[in-house]
């Protein structure tokens, strides 16, 4: 079966949950069944590759909008899947959703994963939102099947959109574990002597609280931000600021590959703050490196199903402050690295999320 991949900037080393999402999956799906290809947004290509084993990219043009790129990419995409002759479009998010009646009206079988409402971030306005409710309905309902990446958006889509959908969560690799090297004492750091971080800069990830509650416990370990903004904006400008005034709070950008991997292997807690999410990988990775987590409570988070003592309610700066010095000092972790990487391996798995996805495929074979 020819499957052709929408909705996502493109991987490899591309910043964002969707596309960290899709460089996971698909070369586990790789074999004789399926041919692969993946539509790229040509502004966010830093890898000049145009190939992985058994999967081809198109680097296909598109606006640098956050308002307008995805639905102009996803557009031209379903135009090139159907010229060449896609048995299915795999259409990311529900943003790009609103076209999957297109890709319908052509002749396709759609999947759709729904990675999390879109419309409750708080970057959109009135108007976005309401596009993006459109795909959300449009997108799951004229879909031929439709997977949900965590249980409370399973539920979401039955209530929502009276539809079913197909439940394959996230999932983490096995931590590939490095021991302290000169770039961690580049960033001036000490094994587990650093609260970690990691997430895009966007007001949903609740870095300001964040910012605010290290401040406010008094910063007896520094705190590491690793990661962007996809976009310049007016918040990511004042995180930025924030960080910089501080001689506690280091960011090192977006990384990748071994210098994740060390930030992630000598951190001491692991935090994140967010107001929404679907299944946060960055989670998912920070515990199948063992590492305790301080998290918010909100659905996506408590899903996951850790200590009582590893949340915190959502927007509590207090609350948080309290937990930050609270994990800083203490010897022993909330939770324990074997059970953490426990849960990874037998709840979180991308070997069992590439299976399943492709049994959906299989279901849409053609007779």
């Amino acid at each position: 079966m020819k499957v052709f991949v929408v909705g996502l900037r493109g991987f490899p080393n591309i910043l964002g949950g969707i596309e960290s999402h899709c460089e996971n999956l698909y070369p586990l799906m790789v074999d004789n069944t399926l041919d692969i290809r993946v539509a790229r947004r040509k502004p966010y290509v830093i890898n000049s590759r145009k190939s992985l084993p058994g999967i081809e990219f198109v680097d296909i043009w598109s606006p640098r909008s956050s308002r307008l790129e995805t639905i102009c990419h996803t557009f031209i995409a379903v135009f090139h899947a159907f010229f060449w002759r896609a048995d299915i479009v795999h259409i990311h998010a529900i943003g790009p959703g609103l076209l999957a009646p297109l890709a319908r009206l052509l002749g396709m079988r759609v999947v759709i994963t729904h990675h999390g409402a879109d419309y409750e971030r708080q970057k959109w306005g009135r108007v976005a939102k309401i596009l993006l409710r459109a795909g959300e309905y449009y997108g799951c309902r004229c879909a031929n099947e439709c997977i949900a990446i965590s249980r409370h958006i399973q539920t979401h889509i039955a209530e929502k959109v009276r539809t079913r959908s197909e439940l394959i969560p996230n999932g983490a690799k096995s931590a590939n574990i490095l021991p302290a090297s000169n770039y961690l004492a580049g960033l001036g750091l000490e094994p587990k002597g650093y609260l970690l971080c990691v997430a895009r800069f966007v007001p949903e990830k609740g870095l300001h609280d964040l910012i605010a509650a290290h401040k406010q416990s008094g910063g007896s370990l520094p705190l590491v931000i690793a990661g962007d903004a996809d976009h310049d904006s007016q918040y990511c400008r004042s995180i930025k600021a924030e960080s910089e005034a501080s001689d506690n709070i280091i960011l090192t950008g977006f990384i990748s590959g071994n210098e994740l991997a060390e930030v992630f292997s000598n951190a001491k807690v692991f935090v994140l703050p967010s107001y929404h999410e679907g299944l946060p990988i960055a989670l998912l990775e920070a515990m199948s490196f063992g590492l305790d987590p301080l998290i918010s409570d909100i659905p996506a988070h408590t899903e996951v199903a850790l200590a009582s003592n590893c949340y915190f309610p959502v927007g509590n700066i207090e609350r948080l402050a309290g937990e930050l010095e609270r994990k800083s000092t203490q010897a022993e972790p909330d939770m324990s690295a074997t059970t953490l990487m426990r849960r990874i391996k037998t709840d979180f798995s991308w070997e069992v999320a590439a299976q399943k996805t492709k049994d959906v495929y299989q279901r849409l074979r053609r007779p």
